[in-house]
């Protein structure tokens, strides 16, 4: 039997922008520190990405949350009308990225949904080391759920949504949420965090090359991360949970050539066990990041299709094109 190799997985436009990426020769994140790689992340943020959807509101506040501090949000709505709402975590590592890497990506699912989307400005890492995330994301869905009618939202139909370690925060948030009796129509999760550790077949399969290595995935980790036992805390690692009964329906958007996809496949099946209803789609080959390359691959333009559908189904909205 043979295997194919795995950079013959990738599509054409995907091994272009690799190859593009190659040639830019921007220095890997594990060899820069944490501020150098904040800009540089922000800085190519935008490189591939859709054109900019315009949106009837794109508003800015702040959430206070448990220690005093006050974390930046940005509100998108298609409409000044009262409106479903997704709270959105970007990706980074819990390390890097903030609302304005992740402003197209938040636009195109308020534009394409016809529901309002609030994105977080967490606290990074290693200013803000493990749980300050996972706090500030919980402090920040608890507040929305009891703020929404302030802002014109609909407290009645709210959802979660995250990339990569985003991902992750809304997974654990949906778990505190069912916790709490906060209900939720949704967990949207794109390519999530859920392992532990960075063991499993695609981890290897995926090391180097595939945007994501597994050098800057320690990096990042080891930024975040206090000790070794906190990989172990659920509030990491969803895979850990003791129990995920009753919680939100889950959609995940996986990438195919991506060292998470088969954690993202796992904890698919661990809700599924459970009852949880789980919508999967893994993106044929492309890498992780891909949701933020609209402009030369169209996997990701189906993922935000995809996710937009879902949203609406379970917000109850009607198309809004």
């Amino acid at each position: 039997m043979h295997f194919k190799t795995s950079e013959s997985l990738l599509t054409p436009a995907m091994r272009g922008v690799l190859s593009r990426m190659a040639r830019a020769q921007r220095p890997p994140f594990h060899t820069l520190t944490p501020q150098q790689a904040r800009s540089a992340y922000e800085a190519g943020s935008g490189v591939l990405e859709i054109p900019k959807p315009v949106l009837a509101r794109v508003d800015d506040f702040s959430i206070p949350v448990r220690d005093g501090h006050h974390i930046p949000a940005r509100l998108y709505a298609p409409s000044a009308q009262k409106l479903p709402v997704l709270l959105y975590f970007h990706g980074g590592g819990f390390t890097i990225g903030s609302i304005a890497t992740h402003d197209v990506l938040c636009r195109q699912i308020s534009h394409l949904a016809g529901c309002a989307v609030v994105s977080v400005d967490y606290r990074l890492a290693p200013e803000f080391k493990f749980p300050t995330a996972a706090n500030d994301a919980w402090d920040a869905l608890q507040w929305l759920a009891s703020h929404a009618a302030d802002l014109n939202l609909d407290a009645k139909l709210m959802a979660v949504g995250g990339d990569s370690a985003g991902g992750t925060l809304a997974a654990m948030c949906a778990l505190l949420a069912r916790d709490a009796g906060l209900p939720l129509a949704l967990q949207l999760l794109f390519y999530p965090g859920c392992a532990a550790h960075q063991d499993t077949a695609s981890h290897r399969r995926f090391a180097r090359g595939f945007v994501l290595e597994d050098v800057d995935i320690t990096w990042f980790f080891n930024h975040y991360l206090r000790t070794p036992a906190d990989r172990e805390d659920w509030r990491f690692a969803p895979l850990n949970a003791p129990h995920v009964d009753d919680v939100a329906p889950a959609w995940f958007g996986l990438a195919e050539c991506d060292p998470l996809v088969d954690e993202g496949v796992m904890y698919a099946d661990k809700l599924r066990a459970a009852g949880v209803p789980v919508d999967l789609e893994i993106y044929r080959g492309v890498t992780h990041e891909f949701i933020k390359m609209g402009r030369i691959l169209p996997e990701a333009r189906h993922a935000h299709a995809d996710a937009a559908r879902v949203l609406r189904q379970a917000f109850h909205l009607k198309h809004p094109l």
